[in-house]
């Protein structure tokens, strides 16, 4: 009995050390990718271009993006608290440098990527109005991820041709002039998404401009009566209601892309709108200062409007989850990344010390504004919460579309910004 014991012992022995050989030889298995699903809202043509630089290179950082892209930028908002809310958060969201997502700091719903900010040096790099966006008490809740200027100028060069406007207009009354011969040419000659959130940004467009930075910070971000009641701002609200002679009938409603896709057409002279419509331009194979032209604002010292968008990272206590989220904020804000975005989606980089060579000529222009920090003008969602902005986005939206007058638009606008 014995004996046969040794046997079996011996046959089992034999059998595990196989076993262990086998495995030996066997190469290691790869570690699972950082699964990431990510929520945005860039849905067109050079937006979705854009976006695949950012997820490309998490891919090959050693990720896996899961895209979940929701057309229009509050409803990917509302998808992304929602999830957060419920119990299935995203890896991360996108929102809009700005206040949007303080919210969500404030009820402990974001984790930190502080770990990735002192490894890459965001205090030293970002600009400053970007930082009091993402920096909360000490930590930093979002990854910036570009800096848009949401009021420059985008132009048709065969209209401005066919009407016989020779260079870029230096002052708003020279503009008007302009939009005067696209008319009497038979372009449209101001291409105006008609949605709340596109006429507001011509609305700030007009007080940065022809308001001044003085009134458009005693405006927004010390929410001066005197100032909305005054009549330089009285000025701005006449100046932006002329504009609406000069739009098509066909402007309610109209998404911004399309908009943008009148100027690319020629069917359409000029529009106002932020420097992702150059990712249009673009994904159409229209070459700045050849098939149309930039101009961010009028003269040298014109303020340059800073906005943008972020991604934050919901709160999770799954450690894969929050690698994942690490790598997201370190991938997205690296020089590579962050030039290849850049180029597909109209935007510039959210730091200098990236090679610009291969931008083009609007790019780099903001570039060189951005040097300038006296140029440098907080986007209004920087200055006031989300339901302020709100309000006095209604408040232009009824001005631009329904028969009100100066004055009593004037006092609604007052009215709300005490809100």
């Amino acid at each position: 009995m014995n004996s046969r014991r040794k046997v079996l012992a011996g046959i089992i022995a034999s059998i595990a050390m196989g076993a262990f050989a086998t495995q030996a030889t066997q190469p290691a298995r790869a570690a699972e990718p950082l699964k990431a699903n990510v929520i945005h809202w860039w849905t067109s043509g050079g937006e979705s271009a854009a976006i695949r630089q950012f997820a490309d290179a998490y891919n090959k950082a050693g990720g896996q993006w899961v895209d979940n892209a929701v057309a229009g930028a509050d409803q990917a908002r509302s998808t992304a608290i929602n999830r957060i809310v419920g119990g299935d958060p995203p890896t991360a969201a996108q929102f809009n440098t700005s206040k949007q997502f303080h919210d969500l700091i404030d009820q402990g719903l974001l984790n930190n990527v502080d770990a990735v900010a002192a490894k890459e040096n965001w205090n030293a790099i970002f600009p400053e109005s970007i930082l009091n966006s993402i920096k909360v008490n000490g930590h930093f809740y979002a990854a910036p991820v570009d800096i848009h200027m949401q009021d420059w100028f985008f132009y048709s060069k065969p209209a401005f041709q066919k009407a016989g406007i020779a260079g870029e207009p230096k002052t708003f009354d020279e503009f008007f002039g302009d939009l005067d011969k696209l008319k009497a040419a038979g372009v449209i000659p101001l291409a105006l998404g008609g949605q709340a959130w596109q006429e507001k940004i011509t609305f700030d467009a007009v007080l940065a401009d022809v308001g001044g930075t003085d009134l458009y910070l005693k405006v927004y971000r010390d929410r001066d009566q005197n100032a909305v009641n005054s009549a330089a701002f009285k000025n701005v609200m006449t100046t932006f209601k002329r504009l609406h002679n000069y739009v098509d009938p066909g402007s309610p409603g109209r998404n911004w892309n399309d908009a943008t896709a009148l100027v690319i057409s020629g069917k359409a002279g000029v529009q106002i709108m932020g420097d992702w419509a150059k990712g249009e331009f673009s994904a159409a194979k229209q070459v700045p200062g050849k098939d149309f032209g930039c101009f961010p604002g009028f003269g040298p010292k014109s303020p340059y409007m800073v906005a943008g968008d972020v991604f934050v990272f919901p709160k999770t206590d799954n450690a894969a989850a929050i690698k994942a989220q690490n790598l997201l904020a370190t991938v997205m804000t690296s020089p590579e990344a962050q030039v290849a975005f850049s180029a597909k989606k109209g935007s510039i980089p959210i730091r200098p010390d990236v090679d610009q060579s291969s931008l083009d000529m609007c790019a780099k222009e903001g570039i060189a504004i951005m040097k300038d920090k006296s140029r440098q003008l907080p986007n209004p969602e920087m200055l006031i919460p989300p339901d302020v902005q709100g309000a006095l986005t209604d408040v232009i939206t009824n001005f631009w579309n329904k028969s009100q007058s100066v004055d009593d638009a004037q006092k609604a606008f007052a009215s709300a910004l005490k809100s």
